[in-house]
């Protein structure tokens, strides 16, 4: 399945080597205003570049196939795509023989028999993510005033980022992360309870994500430690306005009003230069791998608007899912 959501429903598809990947959205609202331009800045978040990330790099220029006429959503599905230019295939050659460490190159030879494309991690691939950030563009048009804003906070355990990454790339070997996400005025009240809570419905898409490995609302897995008396955030005022945010924004599965607040773990990039020893499958005997070919040193550094995308679809279909069961609100 390559399809999220309910009423706003993403699909994505393509591969990292072949000659496109984007992205479906039905179940979008007629009438929302939406420009060439308002894509080109999430997206560029998205590229490679900056120190630590792919050499790979892509133009990235989004080509609006269906769903708009005259810069304005028509309520047909929204298909967009953008063309893979920058391609070496060779790289990966060994991987089905000599599948990586930790990624999913193995099992994806298993569940599709041999079939799959490997050409640059083929649907496994973080390159697929385009389609989430195209996505997220229009799902914030949908989220009102709600604020989106990830960053990340840390990586490889330290808080200095420029450091770790440096140290890293010493060593010829790949990081992790961790990022931190703010719903800045959320909308009051969604979520659908139990199987589609808030907590639930973004926790989905974010799995979706390729190298999350968690996730915490709020004060998370610090909350284990705390008693009731402290990990409850009173009220301070009519409009659910609370004292403190240990829930992050949620009660019961449904936005309290207050500002919405997870962290993520983004885990090492598979792809590490440093030798490892692991199983040749064509062979039947052990080996020793070092990956070769442009990978990121860290790919939590391209995380933070995949994050905030994946965050807005699961928003945008709540409120959509919302609206058909309660009606349109004014709050």
């Amino acid at each position: 399945m390559n399809s999220f959501g309910v009423v706003f429903k993403v699909t994505l598809f393509g591969e990292s080597h072949g000659p496109a990947i984007g992205v479906v959205i039905d179940g979008c609202p007629p009438g929302i205003t939406v420009k060439q331009d308002d894509f080109i800045t999430d997206l560029q978040r998205r590229q490679s570049g900056s120190r630590g990330t792919t050499r790979r790099q892509e133009p990235d220029q989004p080509e609006i196939l269906s769903g708009m006429l005259n810069g304005v959503t028509t309520g047909a599905p929204i298909t967009i795509i953008t063309r893979n230019t920058n391609k070496i295939s060779s790289d990966y050659d060994e991987f089905k023989k000599v599948p990586r460490p930790g990624h999913a190159d193995f099992v994806s030879q298993v569940k599709y028999s041999g079939f799959g494309d490997m050409r640059g991690s083929g649907h496994f691939s973080g390159r697929v993510t385009w389609g989430l950030v195209a996505a997220g563009v229009i799902a914030k048009k949908i989220s009102g005033k709600a604020v989106i804003s990830a960053k990340l906070i840390s990586a490889g355990g330290s808080a200095n980022i420029e450091n770790a990454v440096n140290e890293a790339i010493a060593l010829n070997d790949t990081i992790g992360g961790i990022i931190e996400c703010k719903v800045k005025n959320p909308p009051l009240a969604i979520g659908e309870p139990f199987f589609y809570s808030f907590e639930s419905a973004v926790s989905h898409i974010i799995f979706s994500i390729p190298a999350i490995k968690g996730i915490e609302f709020g004060s998370g897995f610090t909350a284990a430690a705390m008693h009731g008396s402290e990990h409850n955030d009173p009220f301070i005022n009519g409009k659910g306005e609370t004292a403190t945010n240990n829930a992050g924004g949620i009660n019961g599965g449904i936005t309290n009003g207050n500002e919405i607040l997870f962290r993520t773990v983004v885990k090492p990039t598979s792809s590490t230069g440093v030798a490892q020893k692991t199983f040749d499958f064509s062979e039947g005997k052990m080996t020793t791998l070092s990956v070769k070919g442009r990978h990121d040193t860290c790919i939590a550094l391209r995380m933070p608007v995949i994050v905030e995308a994946a965050t807005a679809i699961a928003m945008a279909d709540l409120i959509l899912i919302d609206r058909g069961i309660h009606g349109e609100r004014t709050d």
